[in-house]
């Protein structure tokens, strides 16, 4: 208070300052799984205590809406004033609007003459600008640590535009609050003109039709692959990112013009979420409606019996549908605070769990502040959220160092897997979501299966009768870069784990603009996929503003398997309870997925009896007897209801599978089950070690003296690769306080348990995992001294960090085959000039490196310059440790060295091509190279 009274931030004087309380916690718990406001009114009410006495000792105005509306929550036949407790509904917001302006201004009786409808919309208006300005989406670029070397293209002009067109719907505020009855939004004609923005993409550009495309495909034997819907047809199809079946067998799709965000001067943008039906069922879409336009970046949604949960950056909104005409009537911010630092890495590719809560993934440069009501909940640097609308709980499902993922798909027993997009890598989610402290990443255990190439977008598990019986289980990605298709992996148990093997491409397409994003089962068993479908894609290598980034393009395909029948569909929407219990025992993972949606829109008080009573019927001697009882104990969850006595059958059961899915409940539910410690407890001494580890990772949440009993419990029996880091690290940071308290308590556990007297006392040593990739050594080549080894650590922490030269080149610097080249022994590195050149400024072209040839007609974008990322310390650095590993023996390279190569290089912006940098710096064979080059004719100009 003292400094803001102490700056004139007009140049004249200093600000009036007004401090505000926040509202009241409004008790809903008598109708929704929500905290009465008992603990959080008495914090509260002593905040609001606080900054009225702040206030009445500077002199400054203070507004009180907690006391107002904590009486008004006690009004007869009120009705609700918050959705969740702490955030106001729509009309609430005006109730506050009018307490507000009579604190700050104090009662008027003057009747205005300014059309209420007309000042409400300017303000709208000038709130957009204002978000696109405070608060603007790939802030990254604007404002970040990726704003060269294309930024200063554009945004400086565009921020200045930006702010031009908000000083004139400013005036325009205060035209129609006096009376004026002009338009809401001014015009911008005469702002600040933004310049044209060069293209750095050199090879000629030619877009299929989409029933063309289809020749550049290349099929897995017996599967064809038919066109669903195109732009050419449905000209809404314009960059498809997300897509999902709803219960009637309808494709929803939202697609995403604006990508990669609006720009000042621009019509705001009119992004869409679409529903595609093929009314004649010949294999075609012929009906589009428009559920949602006015969109912005819609690049997660999942559909709800509630309505349709959507990306909106900075929120996480509803739209409802109230008359359901396939339209939507509203929208509702349910939460806010999700960063928007990367359009590209903010929440996305949601996807439910059986309980009906979903999640959220999140990448890099974001660090989300999100209020619940709960208290706020914070993911750093990258990570998965995971929303459940019954409560409003929203928790970091995980912490991990992670790129950008960009799928998650959950196997038959509801086994979580995370895709990480830029590397390519995938992980298993349970041993990733352990509860750590807010900042502290996870370690990684390893890859579930391997990586085929990168960067990936979207993933699902084969599980359609349709499909060969040897394709059931396998594991499923779409690839956007180098190879463009769809790979399949095999997986299988290993130890409380999984294993797998690449099994081959299901897809792929020789068409540089394919890009394909995301793919789910029809209820047919058929697989539909979207293509993206652009000639440019990735943020960093050309300007987001670039003229040929395509706006235009997008389509939808289906994959069958003609010698198989077709699977019938089961009836979801408007079945009875008593279908839809039936329709959980059908093999399709996606069926089940439907119809537990479908099952959500009936009330407890039905589905609950029927769940049982259907669980009591269940053939004992059926194969899928536990799996099919998982179903009626899941049924129950997702009512916020988990049975117990369902539970403890499952926790019971012959497959560890089942006892593994039904810790896995307890642990979301832990605060329903009476006795969770105690089965907990027994979970912990099971005796396959996934019961073990989800019972381990439900204990980090219960984050007390409970949960470490638990975990040191756990030290009794061996702990396998996918256990022992995650065990470990709990007991290191998250129960480390709890697990000392015990030690310092003389628990009664700790005296039956001699190997977690034999932890605390460093006798006994959780044996680590086998180290990945990222943390093994490469080098050096040659001895070092020790102020060379300090830079040789340098080169190798720039070498790992995100978006730079293990991103493709990997950690072991083998590269990506055909995709991205090797750097072991490489005659590429031999030159320090050459190397540092093209790390200052990027490279593109056809080449040959460790006996591959690499060509981008392949769509694959330009490496990347670093010029304006790195200091010549970091990049001598980086230079001098890819010359001393991977079989490299040159000399470290000093930073003057770069300072004088970057000073050399200072005028040019783009990104060397490989002709010319070989003209400079050539290597023997280079002339060669170019005639690699796909299509014919000449690629580069």
């Amino acid at each position: 208070v003292k400094h803001t009274l102490s700056k004139a931030y007009n140049g004249q004087q200093a600000p009036r300052l007004v401090l505000v309380s926040p509202i009241a916690f409004e008790n809903l718990s008598s109708t929704r799984d929500l905290p009465d406001g008992k603990n959080e009114n008495r914090n509260l009410a002593l905040y609001s205590q606080i900054l009225r006495r702040v206030a009445d000792k500077h002199g400054l105005t203070f507004v009180d809406f907690f006391n107002p509306t904590l009486e008004r929550y006690s009004s007869a036949n009120a009705k609700p004033f918050t959705i969740n407790g702490f955030a106001p509904t729509e009309e609430s917001y005006v109730t506050l609007g009018a307490m507000l302006a009579n604190g700050l201004f104090g009662y008027q009786t003057r009747q205005s003459s300014a059309d209420p409808a007309l000042v409400h919309a300017a303000v709208k208006e000038k709130d957009y600008l204002w978000n696109n300005d405070y608060n603007i989406v790939n802030g990254v670029h604007t404002h970040g640590q990726r704003y060269n070397p294309y930024g200063p293209q554009n945004y400086p002009d565009e921020i200045k535009k930006t702010r031009e067109i908000m000083a004139l719907q400013e005036k325009r505020i205060h035209e129609l609050a006096t009376g004026g009855r002009q338009a809401a939004r001014a015009d911008d004609s005469s702002t600040h003109p933004l310049p044209a923005v060069p293209t750095n993409f050199k090879r000629p550009i030619t877009y299929l039709d989409g029933q063309k495309a289809i020749e550049s495909f290349t099929m897995a034997e017996g599967y064809k692959v038919e066109l669903f819907a195109s732009e050419k047809e449905f000209p809404d199809m314009k960059n498809p990112v997300q897509m999902s079946f709803d219960n009637k067998g309808r494709l929803w799709v939202a697609v995403m013009p604006s990508y990669p965000h609006w720009k000042p001067g621009d019509p705001k943008p009119n992004d869409k979420l679409l529903i595609l039906e093929d009314t004649n069922n010949d294999g075609r879409a012929d009906k589009q409606t428009v559920f949602a336009d006015g969109l912005h970046l819609p690049i997660g949604f999942e559909l709800a019996p509630e309505g349709v949960y959507l990306s909106q950056e900075p929120n996480l909104c509803l739209l409802v549908d109230v008359n359901q005409d396939d339209r939507a009537d509203r929208m509702e911010i349910l939460m806010h605070g999700f960063d928007t630092h990367d359009t590209h890495h903010a929440i996305s590719a949601y996807s439910a769990d059986a309980s009906g809560a979903f999640y959220l993934l999140e990448g890099r440069f974001l660090h989300s502040q999100v209020e619940t009501p709960y208290g706020p909940r914070r993911v750093n640097d990258g990570g998965v959220w995971r929303f459940d609308p019954k409560n409003f709980r929203l928790e970091r499902y995980s912490q991990i160092d992670i790129n950008n993922p960009w799928g998650m798909a959950f196997d038959a027993w509801e086994q979580a897997f995370i895709s990480d997009a830029s590397s390519g890598e995938n992980y298993w989610g349970l041993p990733l979501s352990a509860k750590m402290p807010y900042g502290v990443e996870i370690d990684k255990p390893g890859l579930f299966v391997p990586k085929r190439s990168r960067p990936t977008s979207g993933s699902e598990f084969v599980s359609s009768r349709h499909f060969p019986d040897e394709a059931q289980g396998w594991f499923m990605t779409c690839n956007s870069i180098g190879f463009l298709g769809i790979n399949f992996s095999s997986v299988v148990e290993e130890g409380s784990g999984f294993n797998g093997k690449l099994s081959g491409d299901l897809l792929s397409s020789s068409d540089p603009n394919f890009r394909p994003v995301d793919l789910e089962f029809a209820p047919d068993g058929s697989l539909y996929f979207i293509d993206w479908h652009n000639a440019l894609i990735g943020h960093m290598q050309h300007n987001a503003r670039d003229p040929n980034r395509d706006h235009d393009h997008g389509r939808v395909y289906r994959i069958t398997y003609p010698s198989r029948p077709l699977v019938k569909p089961s009836k979801v929407a408007g079945a009875t309870i008593a279908e839809l219990l039936e329709n959980l025992k059908v093999p399709e993972y996606r069926t089940r997925y439907r119809t537990r949606r479908e099952l959500r829109k009936h009330p407890a008080s039905e589905v609950l009896p029927a769940a049982k009573a259907w669980a009591a019927k269940l053939d004992k001697s059926d194969p899928r007897y536990e799996k099919n009882l998982c179903e009626a104990l899941w049924a129950t969850w997702a009512q916020n209801k988990p049975d117990a006595a369902l539970l403890h059958q499952c926790l019971g059961a012959q497959s560890h599978q089942a006892r593994a899915a039904a810790v896995g409940v307890l642990r979301f539910a832990a605060l329903q089950i009476p006795d969770a410690e105690k089965l907990f407890l027994q979970a912990v001494r099971d005796a396959h070690g996934r019961v073990r580890l989800e019972a381990i990772v439900a204990a980090s949440w219960l984050d007390n003296a409970a949960g470490a009993r638990i975990v040191l419990e756990a030290l009794k029996l061996p702990l396998d690769r996918w256990m022992a880091g995650v065990t470990r690290q709990i007991l290191e940071t998250t129960l480390k306080d709890d697990v000392i308290g015990l030690e310092k308590s003389g628990d009664p556990a700790l005296a039956s348990n001699p190997v977690a007297r034999d932890y605390l006392t460093g006798k006994f040593k959780i044996q680590p995992s086998t180290p990945s990739d990222e943390k093994r050594s490469f080098g050096p080549t040659r001895s070092l001294s020790a102020e060379e080894s300090k830079v040789y650590g340098l080169g190798k922490e720039v070498f790992s960090r995100d978006a730079h030269c293990a991103t493709c080149h990997q950690h072991n610097g083998e590269g990506l085959a055909g995709i991205y080249p090797p750097l072991n022994r490489s005659k590429w590195v031999d030159n320090e000039e050459r190397l540092i050149k093209l790390v200052l400024k990027g490279l593109w072209g056809p080449l040959e490196a460790g006996g591959q040839k690499f060509d981008p007609s392949r769509g694959v974008p330009p490496m990347m310059g670093f010029a304006g990322l790195l200091s010549d310390e970091e990049l001598a650095a980086v230079v001098s440790y890819v010359r001393q590993s991977f079989g490299n023996d040159h000399s470290l390279t000093k930073p003057e060295t770069v300072a004088r190569v970057r000073k050399a290089t200072s005028g040019r912006v783009d990104f060397y091509m490989v002709e010319e940098l070989m003209q400079e710096h050539p290597i023997p064979g280079w002339e060669a190279w170019g005639k690699m080059a796909r299509p014919a004719g000449p690629l580069f100009e």
